[in-house]
């Protein structure tokens, strides 16, 4: 008999289920697509009892397809990470949709509390940002009447959608917020690993309105399904999860997960001090935090899905090669979602500088997540100086001319392993609970090569950002 994790994936885009043994080899998965909303400028929305329906599908079907030799004895859960909703604590229903990690619809409240940046960061890791949770809840306490009736009623609950799907998804309706996603709200002390008195202060938030923060050991609970009883070992963030696809992370190696945002870190010793980065919590053992130096790309899949769309391009994949080799390809300045790590504007311009065919401007959007992952990747280094190569991981990481062009810019290995899902397989490794060594074999190497052209058009990007953005860049 094998025993068996099951992982559970809950993205932007799909929720998967993907089974495996203790030796990190998948045995099987199975995978639903879900939709996000984008009602207005700058909200991004997702139906909470989809979700809840995707994840029980999903494993439910996973279960059935498993060979009988293998044993589920647990299973983990990774997720969206500064995604938000509202609860009532007595029926379970949602009284707000999923604001997703993308929405940044209270932007400006946020601005007009002027809070400080550095002491900020220092006590969540973060930048005072609508992606993150703390201004999601405002907005709904200050524009559902439903959400301020159950404030008023005791019977409100907010919290990251972890938290969300643990007390619907298990039978002890279990309420919790693992610290990786409850460090993405705003209003998680990182050096406490608590919820922080002063940022609820600033937000004008009751602390009786989160779940409790939980240890990174604590059981969350038993999986509500039919069949047997699988506990719940454990929930974290994807990006988090990611960084342990090959076990304990390589403290030389940076990672890069790019999907629907592209998000690039390296595990660091208390790195706190970066200002212009994300302190994140990737893991938590009792109270104690392991952290990672983050930037991130906002506009990944989602800025290449969307301007192939108003290009009238059907299959983007494929053109993307096209015009690979040509020198006619434009800068792209990519403000999907707004610009995230280092520049921080919850609101940017996009658009191309110069004329190009279909081809090179989709060719021209790749190539502005390599510029923004390489600004970033540079100041994790400044940071972290080991950095000696990239894990490149994620859908995206299946286009070699992404690849390519990150080595290239970079003057870094880029290391692709065969299996491109590391969000599941990291979680895996994390639920089992054991440091044995689960290497990535069958990784493709992209070496650097010299690459004039493309360290031109770097050049005139960041000029162009530069021009844009009024001030020098970081």
């Amino acid at each position: 008999m094998a025993d068996v994790i099951l992982a559970i994936d809950q993205g932007g885009q799909s929720t998967r289920a993907i089974a495996y043994d203790a030796d990190g080899r998948q045995l099987g998965d199975a995978s639903e697509e879900v939709s996000t909303e984008h009602p207005a400028p700058g909200r991004y929305e997702q139906d909470p009892e989809l979700l809840v329906r995707s994840v029980r599908s999903v494993v439910t079907r996973l279960l059935e397809t498993l060979p009988d030799h293998a044993v589920p004895v647990g299973a983990g859960l990774a997720t969206q990470r500064s995604s938000a909703v509202c609860w009532d604590r007595e029926t379970g229903q949602p009284l707000s949709p999923i604001l997703s990690w993308r929405d940044r619809r209270n932007a400006a409240w946020l601005r007009s509390l002027d809070l400080d940046p550095i002491r900020v960061h220092r006590v969540t890791g973060l930048r005072s940002s609508p992606h993150y949770g703390a201004a999601k809840l405002r907005w709904c306490l200050d524009h559902i009447p439903a959400v301020s009736a159950a404030m008023n009623q005791g019977r409100l609950v907010f919290g990251p959608m972890a938290s969300f799907l643990i007390y619907r998804m298990t039978r002890e309706r279990t309420l919790a917020a693992d610290p990786v996603n409850a460090s993405r709200t705003l209003l998680m002390d990182i050096g406490s690993c608590s919820w922080s008195e002063r940022m609820l202060d600033e937000f004008g938030i009751s602390q009786e309105l989160l779940p409790p923060v939980a240890t990174g050991e604590t059981l969350l609970g038993t999986l509500d399904l039919d069949g047997p009883a699988i506990p719940l070992r454990l929930c974290t963030g994807d990006q988090a999860a990611a960084l342990f696809a090959g076990g304990q992370p390589d403290p030389s190696l940076a990672l890069v997960n790019a999907g629907t945002g592209a998000f690039a870190l390296q595990k660091a010793d208390w790195p706190n001090g970066e200002q212009r980065l994300l302190t994140s919590v990737i893991r938590a053992v009792d109270r104690h935090l392991e952290f990672a130096l983050e930037g991130t790309v906002n506009g990944a899949a989602t800025a290449l899905e969307a301007e192939a769309e108003n290009l009238g391009v059907d299959n983007w994949r494929s053109l993307l090669g096209a015009a690979a080799k040509s020198d006619q390809i434009p800068v792209f300045l990519n403000g999907y979602s707004g610009l995230g790590s280092p520049w921080w504007q919850e609101s940017f311009p996009s658009g191309y500088e110069g004329p190009g065919s279909p081809a090179a401007r989709l060719t021209a959007v790749m190539e502005s997540i390599v510029f923004m992952l390489q600004v970033n990747l540079a100041a994790i280094r400044h940071r972290v100086p080991s950095q000696t190569g990239i894990r490149l991981g994620g859908g995206l990481s299946r286009l070699d001319g992404l690849c390519q062009r990150l080595a290239d810019l970079s003057r870094l290995p880029v290391e692709r392993p065969a299996q491109t899902e590391a969000t599941a397989r990291g979680l895996a490794w994390l639920a089992f609970r054991h440091e044995r060594d689960w290497s990535l074999p069958g990784a493709r190497i992209f070496e650097p090569r010299a690459n004039t052209v493309l360290d031109g058009r770097f050049e005139r990007w960041q000029l162009a950002m530069d021009r844009v953005l009024g001030r020098d860049n970081v």
